[in-house]
């Protein structure tokens, strides 16, 4: 019998319209950093790629989630799917391992999530993790655009999918 492989470090980077937002965890359920980050205006994947390259200089982490955009992953516009290559490359040259998860995989993780909305995934995740229920915002009403702190529960999503992936559990409860 093998025994998984512990990660001290696991960040996770959910890139957005406006520029991604990431988790940092220790284990399973301790999260101990996150953020919100902005980059709007010109050059903006040259700008994401160069405060993801501080997070990874400032935190060295083992293994670095990303959403995987390749063609059966998730249908992401062209600028976030190159950003988002760009962003295993750069990990890569670093020696971080890199793992991706497609949203199909994500939703199989929370299956217990019914119906499975942003937001419901949110109220799953804070379940396990309290500390993120400050910034869960309201449901979102049909009419409004999406909050960019819901980007923070797609990004704990990933890294929480990973740990389930190690473990060998197909499900979070």
């Amino acid at each position: 019998m093998t025994r998984p492989t512990r990660y001290n470090l696991v960040l996770s980077i959910y890139l957005t319209a406006h520029g991604f937002t990431f988790t940092l965890f220790e284990g399973m359920l301790a999260p101990v950093d996150w953020g919100i980050v902005r980059r709007d205006g010109p050059e903006k994947n040259r700008r994401c790629l160069k405060a993801i390259a501080g997070l990874l200089g400032r935190y060295r982490p083992d293994v670095l989630i990303l959403q995987d955009t390749s063609w059966t992953g998730a249908r992401r516009p062209r600028r976030i799917t190159s950003l988002n290559a760009a962003i295993f490359r750069m990990a890569e040259n670093l020696a971080v391992a890199v793992c991706a998860f497609s949203p199909d995989q994500v939703r199989a993780a929370f299956s217990s999530v019914q119906p499975f909305t942003k937001h419901a995934l949110g109220v799953a995740i804070v379940k396990h993790i309290p500390a993120l229920e400050a910034f869960l915002p309201e449901p979102r009403k049909w009419w409004d655009s999406a909050n960019p702190r819901m980007g923070l529960f797609d990004a704990a999503a990933l890294a929480l999918t990973f740990f389930y992936s190690i473990q060998g559990d197909e499900k979070a409860t």
